[in-house]
Protein backbone atom coordinates (compact mmCIF):
# COMPACT_ATOMS: atom_id res chain seq x y z
CA UNK A 1 0.00 0.00 0.00
CA UNK A 2 0.98 3.74 -0.64
CA UNK A 3 0.02 6.90 0.22
CA UNK A 4 0.27 9.41 -2.68
CA UNK A 5 -1.54 11.87 -4.67
CA UNK A 6 -3.79 11.37 -7.58
CA UNK A 7 -3.79 14.18 -10.20
CA UNK A 8 -7.32 15.91 -11.01
CA UNK A 9 -8.18 19.17 -12.62
CA UNK A 10 -7.68 20.79 -16.33
CA UNK A 11 -4.57 21.01 -18.32
CA UNK A 12 -2.21 23.84 -16.12
CA UNK A 13 -4.52 24.01 -13.15
CA UNK A 14 -3.71 21.08 -10.97
CA UNK A 15 -5.38 19.76 -7.73
CA UNK A 16 -4.30 16.78 -5.93
CA UNK A 17 -6.13 14.18 -3.80
CA UNK A 18 -3.80 12.18 -1.30
CA UNK A 19 -5.21 8.62 -1.07
CA UNK A 20 -4.32 5.22 -0.02
CA UNK A 21 -3.41 3.07 -3.49
CA UNK A 22 -1.90 -0.38 -4.18
CA UNK A 23 1.42 0.92 -4.99
CA UNK A 24 1.55 -1.45 -7.99
CA UNK A 25 -1.13 0.27 -9.59
CA UNK A 26 -0.96 3.17 -11.78
CA UNK A 27 -1.06 6.92 -10.16
CA UNK A 28 -4.55 7.42 -11.46
CA UNK A 29 -6.07 4.10 -10.73
CA UNK A 30 -8.58 3.05 -8.37
CA UNK A 31 -8.24 4.09 -4.83
CA UNK A 32 -8.88 2.01 -1.69
CA UNK A 33 -10.02 5.49 0.63
CA UNK A 34 -9.70 9.25 -0.02
CA UNK A 35 -7.57 10.91 2.85
CA UNK A 36 -7.41 14.64 1.91
CA UNK A 37 -7.09 17.12 -0.90
CA UNK A 38 -4.18 19.62 -1.88
CA UNK A 39 -4.28 22.62 -4.03
CA UNK A 40 -1.10 23.88 -5.21
CA UNK A 41 -2.69 27.17 -7.14
CA UNK A 42 -4.31 28.55 -4.45
CA UNK A 43 -2.66 31.67 -2.46
CA UNK A 44 -1.76 29.51 1.01
CA UNK A 45 -1.66 26.00 -0.55
CA UNK A 46 -4.15 24.84 0.84
CA UNK A 47 -4.36 21.40 2.66
CA UNK A 48 -6.45 19.18 4.32
CA UNK A 49 -5.62 15.66 5.64
CA UNK A 50 -7.32 13.70 7.92
CA UNK A 51 -5.00 12.57 10.50
CA UNK A 52 -6.47 9.82 12.10
CA UNK A 53 -6.87 7.85 9.24
CA UNK A 54 -3.32 8.93 7.66
CA UNK A 55 -1.94 7.31 11.26
CA UNK A 56 -4.12 4.21 11.04
CA UNK A 57 -2.74 3.26 7.13
CA UNK A 58 0.81 4.46 8.52
CA UNK A 59 0.20 1.67 11.28
CA UNK A 60 -1.65 -0.71 8.64
CA UNK A 61 1.89 -0.66 6.83
CA UNK A 62 1.27 1.68 3.70
CA UNK A 63 4.57 4.02 3.17
CA UNK A 64 3.65 7.75 1.71
CA UNK A 65 5.35 9.03 -0.98
CA UNK A 66 8.01 12.04 -0.83
CA UNK A 67 5.96 14.55 -1.87
CA UNK A 68 3.10 13.23 1.06
CA UNK A 69 5.58 13.30 3.32
CA UNK A 70 6.75 16.82 2.88
CA UNK A 71 2.90 18.01 2.17
CA UNK A 72 2.50 16.56 5.72
CA UNK A 73 4.93 18.13 7.04
CA UNK A 74 3.85 21.67 5.89
CA UNK A 75 0.37 20.86 7.05
CA UNK A 76 2.02 20.81 10.89
CA UNK A 77 3.59 24.22 10.74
Amino acid sequence: MRIRLQRLGQIGKPFYRIAVMDSRRSRDSRIIEKLGHYDPLSPENKIVINRERLEYWMKCGAQPSDTVKSIVKKDLK
